[in-house]
C-alpha cells in the first residue's frame, strides 16, 4: 500500500495543530531567553564540545564535573578572565549553557514527532506544510551556527565572536517570525485585511524591516559589550556623535574585524543602536497617526499594543545602557531582549493585517 500526501483546508486546521504551533512558538521564545541569559552571565563557553546525543547527560559524579572544568581552564576565556574560578563557580555557568542546549534538543522533539503524525494523517494543509518544513531545515542550520559561535570563543577570544553572535541570534528571530506568520494562517488563513492602502502596507514591511536591523545591532551591542563604553543618555559621555567616529584614519578593516580591540567599533555599533531606535520610534507613531482613521477594529488594537510596545521597549534600552557599569545588568538586557521580540510581533501582526485576501486565496488554490 502507497502512502499518498493529501492536505486538509485551510479553513478546517484542528485545534490541536494550532496549539502545537503555539507550543513552538513558547519554546522558541524561552529558548531566545535563556540564550540571553547565558550570554551576559557569561556561561556560553562553559561546555567546550559539541555532543548532540551523548551531551544531553550532563555530569553526574565528581570525577565528571573536574573533566569538564579541565577541559574549560583550557580555554582563553577561562585564562583571561576566570582565573582562580571555583568548581562550584563553574556549574553555574555550565547550567546555563546545558540548559540552553537541553531546551534546543526538547525543541527539536517536540516539533519532528508531531509534524510527522500531522503529516501521516494528513492534518496539514498545503500552504502550511512547505512553510514547516523551512522551519525544519532553518532550525538545523540554527544548530549548526550555533556550534560555530561557540568554537569562535574557544581559540583566541575570551568571548565569542559578536559577528556569530549576531548571525545566531537573528537566525533566531528569522525561525521566530516565520512560525509566527505560520501561526497567523493557521488562525486566520483568509485575513479580513486592510485594502486600498498598498502603500501603508509597503510603509509596515518598511518598519518591520528596519525593526530586525535595529535587533540585530542589538545583538552587536551586546557581543561587543558596546554598552560598557557609553553608559550615558541622551548624549554618549558627552557628545552626540563620538569623536572617534570622525576620525578618517579610524574607519579600517583592521577596526572592524578586530572590533574588541579599540573604541572605533564600540562608538559606531552604540550609534547607530541609539539612532535607528529613534528613527523606528518615528516612523512607528506615523503609522498610528495615519492608521488611526482605518476601520479595522482588529487593525486597531494591533497598532495601540505596538505604541505601547515599543514605548516599553525604548524605556528598557535606557535604563539598560545607563546601568551598564562594569557589566551588562542581566535583568534588564534579557527584559530588553525579551521586548524586543514581543515589538517585532507586534510588527508582523500589523503587516498579517495588511495582507490582501485576493492573493492569500491565490496562494491555496490547488493546481
Amino acid at each position: 500500500m502507497i502512502w499518498k500526501l493529501r492536505f486538509t483546508d485551510d479553513m478546517q486546521i484542528s485545534r490541536v495543530v494550532r496549539i502545537w504551533l503555539i507550543t513552538g512558538l513558547v519554546m522558541i521564545f524561552m529558548q531566545i531567553i535563556i540564550g540571553g541569559i547565558t550570554r551576559l552571565t557569561g556561561s556560553g563557553l562553559s561546555i567546550t564540545r559539541w555532543e548532540i546525543v551523548t551531551g544531553s547527560i550532563p555530569p553526574l559524579n565528581e570525577a565528571q564535573w573536574q573533566s569538564a572544568f579541565e577541559l574549560y581552564q583550557q580555554t582563553p576565556q577561562y585564562h583571561k578572565i576566570n582565573q582562580g574560578m571555583s568548581l562550584s563557580e563553574f556549574k553555574f555557568i555550565f547550567f546555563w549553557e546545558y540548559f540552553h542546549r537541553l531546551w534546543a534538543r526538547l525543541m527539536g522533539l517536540v516539533f519532528i514527532f508531531p509534524f510527522l503524525w500531522f503529516l501521516w494523517k494528513d492534518m496539514l494543509s498545503r500552504r502550511l506544510l512547505p512553510r514547516l518544513v523551512v522551519v525544519v531545515l532553518l532550525a538545523g542550520l540554527e544548530g549548526f551556527f550555533g556550534w560555530i559561535m561557540v568554537a569562535s570563543g574557544l581559540i583566541n577570544r575570551p568571548w565569542v565572536n559578536a559577528y556569530n553572535l549576531t548571525l545566531h541570534f537573528c537566525m533566531a528571530l528569522i525561525i521566530f517570525g516565520y512560525l509566527l506568520w505560520t501561526t497567523f494562517i493557521a488562525f486566520e488563513p483568509h485575513p479580513a485585511g486592510v485594502q486600498g492602502h498598498r502603500m501603508l502596507r509597503r510603509y509596515v514591511w518598511a518598519m518591520t524591516g528596519i525593526a530586525f536591523l535595529q535587533i540585530a545591532l542589538g545583538a552587536m551591542m551586546s557581543g561587543s559589550k558596546a554598552g560598557l563604553f557609553y553608559p550615558t543618555w541622551p548624549d554618549m559621555q558627552g557628545e552626540y556623535l563620538p569623536g572617534v567616529l570622525l576620525d578618517g584614519s579610524a574607519w579600517k578593516l583592521e577596526n572592524f574585524l578586530n572590533y574588541d580591540t579599540n573604541p572605533f567599533m564600540p562608538a559606531l555599533i552604540q550609534f547607530l543602536h541609539r539612532n535607528t531606535a529613534y528613527l523606528l520610534s518615528v516612523m512607528v507613531l506615523y503609522f498610528a497617526w495615519r492608521a488611526r482613521s482605518l476601520s479595522s477594529s482588529r487593525l486597531g488594537k494591533g497598532v495601540a499594543v505596538l505604541v505601547a510596545l515599543l514605548s516599553v521597549q525604548v524605556l528598557l534600552g535606557i535604563l539598560t545602557l545607563i546601568n551598564c557599569k562594569a557589566k551588562v545588568p542581566v535583568d534588564l538586557g534579557v527584559m530588553h531582549q525579551a521586548g524586543a521580540v514581543f515589538l517585532f510581533s507586534a510588527l508582523l501582526f500589523t503587516a498579517y493585517q495588511f495582507s490582501s485576501p485576493r492573493s492569500v486565496l491565490a496562494q491555496n488554490k490547488i493546481p
